[in-house]
């Protein structure tokens, strides 16, 4: 190792009136530090960690029984551009956490794979004919070349990729036993709560022996497989439905609510995305909603994500209320959290897709009514509700009963309502709601206070505050007077009593939509029969894999045209789509199902598979996964007291843009395997950190345009101000992010040519908390390379090569710095402080370079410090100080507890709260004796004099404060 780079010449980095020196730490000598111990951790499988069971089985590795953790970074999708220098914050700090816990002893589980299905590359087949993998495979290479070379200590054996067969033979595994249950109430759960999911075998034995009554009020026996196969439909987890999806022409698929911007258009791609009935599978998330909030208490997340996932569930409590259509038989149901108000309601609202529609419309009005369905369907839901947009709506020519009035309420149709929320009907009480006032002021309807407004509220404005009930009563129950919950609870009951309403939970969320129109994706393992039955593939027809097809486009003419219909590119594989198949029964003919998965479904459960990446016979071995995620008998951190752990990777650290996404899916899929016992642990991710963004430099010229940001030249005027230009023009200088359009990448590649691997992670890890956005200035890099150069002069003689570091004991002074060091290095690193952790590094080899002879006994331990940043660098001095082994393994540095009691410690002395004097005096001073030295003080005597005081305030050993009379 060492051989292989004592003769490096000077090159790169050295500054101007730099002398060269054939061993000075410069990039080339750093990239060639780099390469070979790359090499060696790779050929040596330094970070390989040991599993208890399964293929894996190293039951005999001590490591097992002295702890372990898991740390994650979220899954990267490989883009063709690879990365550039934001992406590997997050990377860089998980790499620094798994180095330092293996140096506590731990046993560390820290790779990392591609969500590797996804629609650019799809995109890019479509314009180009090649095949989504060709291009994928090449991605990955650049990344796992950009990453090794950037020295993460990722464990390359357990690596996965989603486009895997063998991995996604697994996905398609889970999809079924999701299919092949349904959510049972009265199931008790490990923890006595009620509600999990069963096989949907037990369904089938309750309807069976008579325990459930089916909804023909047939016997089960009577039914055909159609018919039953139509009851199950009804619960099982993963259905098809036929619904209102958000259909995106330009790109060919439906999309799910979390794909859609707040513009209506979709997140990949900016295309229009309108609302069309479509028949699509769905699973049934909303059953976990309940579980799904109340868990994430037991959770160390940011509180962000935890208030955007309880945002995005949506969970209100309240009533549904049944409103009599005058002249037909079936009510409007509508769902309010104010029934209380229910006097107030002047008119009611439909949403534009509701299916009573079609028959409460009389004819003079459905053309009205038609025109203003269709033009609904262009505008997204957020779109909808955005409180900027005017109230719109049309008279179905229907009319409903308040039950509570008796009076007959006009029925419109208007699309600030959600069909997707609640029950897709409103009673409009515009005195309590704004929404409702702004649209009974446009269409001159009427408005009646039910709550009482404060002294001060305009007359013109809806009260949406809470005060005494007014204007609510009839001649069986009267309201007035009762605060809001009391009159919540009355109308509840009254309206109970009478059949015309009941208290319940409703919720924002709906059942996550989960087909995709497109090619690049995982086949669903599902055929169906020649009348329209799903059946499951057996295990041993797993995986079942793409088919080439001659076209990987998906049709849908104009993609400006909400009419038109997708034709998924995999109803052209003709062949693979109609076959004959036997799944138990005997030959059969089937249709497969020409839909695909979302890119959502590989990183629902990749955090199991990154544990036994190599067994056949299940996605991981119950063991394996009770080992490295399993719950623990510890307190959890933020919970309330006396929570149990649910269990979960130990650290994940990813983007904030993952809030509801991927993060609300896959704890889905991990309650789900966990109901089913498949796993033990009920949450996938223990602690969660979202890193911060990194943000670069944007310069634009006179028209706006970005300039080349590497060409751009600062020049400091007269003033003092810096001043920007581009070949000869001024430009300006703003915030952004960084990105090819804006032409301000900065790539790992190109940093680590000029200053190294090792300097590159240390100035991304000082730059500021993990969490916080921090902006990338390249010139300040060569702070972090001084660093570094200081560190390697400190063991290396940079004209001979050889180690200069004496075997001298430590003076007082140094020893305790190092132990000072030492220990609150470890400190941050334990919570993710690496920026204050490379501060205090820094200030202690500054303070070894002004030594005459730097010892070994000082030197070899901030080595081992700096080794989780810089493990290039510290494991080539580490070698040079005559060790053979690697270091990822030594025990990290303990701090000498007698060399952390500080010696003396600064007294301020303060007259009436002014410091007049600082002295030096022993922690353990008493109040007396601190008084006595304070009061003795030849400065503080000076400006006291002999005047009398009227008290002196101790704060022992740092403080006292002297107030004259």
């Amino acid at each position: 190792m060492t051989d292989s780079t004592s003769e490096q010449t000077s090159h790169g980095s050295a500054g101007a009136g730099d002398k060269a020196t054939p061993h000075r730490y410069t990039a080339q000598l750093a990239n060639q530090i780099e390469d070979a111990w790359q090499d060696r951790w790779e050929a040596e499988g330094t970070f390989h960690s040991a599993n208890p069971a399964g293929p894996w089985a190293e039951p005999d590795d001590p490591r097992l029984q002295r702890g372990h953790v898991m740390v994650m970074d979220m899954f990267p999708y490989p883009s063709g551009a690879g990365l550039h220098v934001g992406h590997p914050l997050g990377f860089i700090a998980t790499d620094v956490f798994s180095r330092y816990q293996r140096t506590t002893g731990k046993n560390v589980l820290h790779t990392m794979g591609f969500d590797a299905f996804g629609l650019p590359a799809e995109q890019y087949a479509v314009q180009t004919g090649q095949h989504p993998r060709t291009t994928t495979e090449a991605n990955m290479v650049t990344y796992r070349r950009q990453l090794r070379a950037l020295g993460m200590g990722h464990e390359q054996r357990r690596s996965i990729e989603t486009i895997d067969p063998d991995f996604y033979r697994w996905t398609q595994w889970i999809f079924l036993q999701i299919f092949n249950s349904w959510y049972d109430e009265s199931a008790v759960r490990a923890d006595g709560q009620l509600g999990a999911a069963r096989p949907i075998t037990s369904l089938i034995e309750q309807y069976a022996g008579g325990h459930r009554q089916t909804p023909s009020g047939q016997p089960w026996a009577q039914l055909t497989p159609t018919e039953r196969e139509q009851v199950l439909a009804q619960h099982r987890l993963a259905y098809v439905s036929s619904a209102p999806v958000n259909w995106c022409p330009g790109l060919g698929t439906v999309l799910s609510n979390e794909e859609v911007t707040n513009e209506g258009r979709s997140e990949r791609g900016d295309f229009p995305v309108f609302k069309r009935n479509l028949s699509q599978w769905k699973m049934r998330i909303t059953a976990y909603a309940d579980r799904l909030i109340d868990d994430l208490d037991r959770l160390d997340w940011p509180e962000k994500i935890k208030i955007q996932q309880r945002n995005w569930i949506g969970r209100s409590q309240g009533a549904n209320v049944s409103f009599p259509v005058v002249g037909h038989d079936e009510p409007i149901t509508v769902f309010t959290t104010r029934p209380d108000t229910i006097f107030g309601a002047t008119f009611m609202v439909l949403a534009p897709e509701h299916p009573l529609l079609e028959h409460i419309v009389p004819q003079s009005h459905k053309d009205d009514v038609a025109a203003y369905q269709r033009a609904a369907s262009t505008r997204s839901d957020l779109e909808r509700q955005a409180d900027a947009l005017a109230k719109t709506g049309v008279f179905t020519g229907a009319h409903a009963i308040n039950p509570a009035t008796g009076e007959a309420v006009q029925v419109w149709v208007a699309d600030y309502v959600l069909m997707g929320y609640g029950t897709g009907a409103i009673m409009a009480v515009p005195g309590q709601d704004e929404r409702d006032w702004a649209f009974a002021t446009a269409y001159d309807l009427p408005i009646i206070r039910t709550v009482q407004p404060t002294p001060e509220h305009p007359e013109d404005e809806a009260f949406t505050g809470e005060g005494p009930a007014i204007n609510s009563a009839n001649d069986e129950i009267d309201l007035n007077g009762l605060p809001v919950d009391e009159a919540k609870a009355t109308i509840i009951d009254w309206l109970a009593g009478k059949g015309l309403g009941e208290g319940t939970i409703t919720y924002r969320l709906r059942d996550w939509l989960f087909s995709r129109q497109r090619y690049w994706g995982e086949p669903f393992p599902i055929a169906w029969d020649e009348d329209g039955v799903a059946h499951a593939l057996p295990d041993d027809q797993l995986p079942l894999t793409l088919p080439d097809v001659p076209d990987y486009s998906p049709r849908t003419f104009d993609p400006q045209d909400a009419d038109s219909m997708p034709e998924a590119p995999l109803a052209r594989a003709t062949e693979w789509v109609h076959v004959e198949l036997d799944l138990g029964d005997g030959p059969k003919r089937y249709r497969r199902d020409t839909n695909t998965m979302p890119n959502w479904a590989g990183s629902c459960w990749y955090q199991l598979r990154y544990q036994d990446p190599e067994n056949t016979q299940a996605p991981v071995d119950p063991a394996v996964e009770a080992y490295w995620i399993g719950p623990r008998d510890q307190p959890v951190a933020g919970a309330p007291e006396g929570a149990r752990d649910p269990g979960g990777v130990d650290l994940y650290i990813g983007g904030a843009e993952h809030a509801v996404l991927h993060l609300l899916y896959s704890r889905f899929w991990h309650k789900a395997l966990f109901d089913l016992g498949y796993i033990s642990s009920e949450e996938p991710f223990r602690r969660l950190i979202n890193q911060g963004m990194v943000e670069a430099y944007v310069y634009r010229d006179p028209r706006g345009q970005p300039v080349p940001a590497a060409e751009v030249e600062e020049t400091i005027a007269e003033s003092g101000d810096p001043t920007y230009t581009w070949q000869g023009q001024p430009v300006t200088k703003e915030h952004g992010k960084m990105g090819k359009s804006l032409k301000n990448v900065v790539t790992p590649d190109e940093m680590r040519a000029q200053y190294g691997s090792d300097t590159f992670r240390v100035y991304e890890m000082s730059m500021g908390p993990l969490e916080q956005y921090r902006p990338w200035e390249t010139r300040a890099v060569v702070g972090s390379q001084r660093f570094l150069q200081r560190l390697w002069r400190n063991v290396i003689d940079e004209e001979t090569g050889e180690v200069t570091v004496s075997d001298d004991e430590l003076d007082e002074t140094t020893a305790r710095f190092l132990a000072r060091t030492a220990d609150g290095v470890k400190t941050d690193f334990e919570h993710l402080r690496v920026n204050t952790a490379v501060a205090k590094m820094i200030e202690f080899n500054n303070h070894l370079t002004k030594l005459d002879r730097v010892p070994r006994a000082a030197i070899q331990p901030l080595v081992q410090m700096v080794a989780p940043v810089a493990p290039h660098i510290a494991e080539e001095l580490w070698s040079r100080l005559g060790h053979a082994e690697s270091l990822a393994y030594e025990p990290f540095p303990e701090a000498d507890p007698a060399l952390l009691v500080e010696e003396t410690v600064t007294c301020v002395v303060q007259i009436k709260g002014k410091v007049r004097d600082r002295i030096e005096v022993a922690p353990d001073i008493s109040e007396d004796e601190l008084r006595e030295l304070a009061l003795g003080s030849e400065r503080i005597k000076e400006l006291i004099g002999d005047g009398e005081l009227r008290t002196v305030i101790v704060r022992a050993p740092k403080l006292v404060n002297i107030v004259p009379a």
